[in-house]
């Protein structure tokens, strides 16, 4: 791994979608590991999805810590979101294909706003599949979820 590579590895979880809802990110950056978590009283698994990235992103801007990042999600809504569909939100003045209103506009513009400017490589990865990090940011995200959060590693 590079010596400026970030990985982060990000999930989100809800229970009952909408309901009790966290988020979680697992941070690799030069050789050490860190992590943050969080959680909201009423959200949507989505939401949480999204919250992630966001999250670690203004983690990383307040710190400013800077490199080459990597965002590593199991959320086909947040990579392919972020990659394809917003382009064409945007034109169409958030209104998807369907002409529908886009759901989570506010998460997304400010997703947007830091993918912008941080430029992150995104990287889909398939959930509860074995990989340690994946299951690491599940496992923060819905222990926050049930208002139970496990001990995080810091920085």
């Amino acid at each position: 791994m590079k010596e400026n590579k970030i990985v982060i590895y990000t999930d989100g979880a809800a229970r009952g979608n909408p309901g009790r809802a966290g988020w979680g990110a697992v941070f690799m950056v030069g050789g050490k590991v860190f992590e943050l978590g969080g959680r909201n009283d009423h959200a949507t698994n989505n939401q949480m999805e999204l919250t992630a990235p966001i999250e670690a992103l203004k983690y990383l801007k307040e710190k400013k810590i800077s490199g080459e990042i990597e965002i590593i999600s199991d959320s086909k809504y947040v990579i392919l979101g972020i990659t394809e569909w917003i382009h064409n939100w945007i034109e169409q003045n958030w209104r998807g294909a369907q002409k529908k209103k886009v759901l989570n506009r506010k998460l997304w513009e400010e997703l947007y706003k830091l993918n912008e400017e941080f430029k992150p490589k995104w990287s889909y990865v398939e959930g509860h599949n074995g990989d340690k990090y994946n299951d690491r940011a599940d496992l923060i995200a819905t222990s926050f979820a049930d208002n139970d959060p496990v001990k995080l590693k810091k920085s």
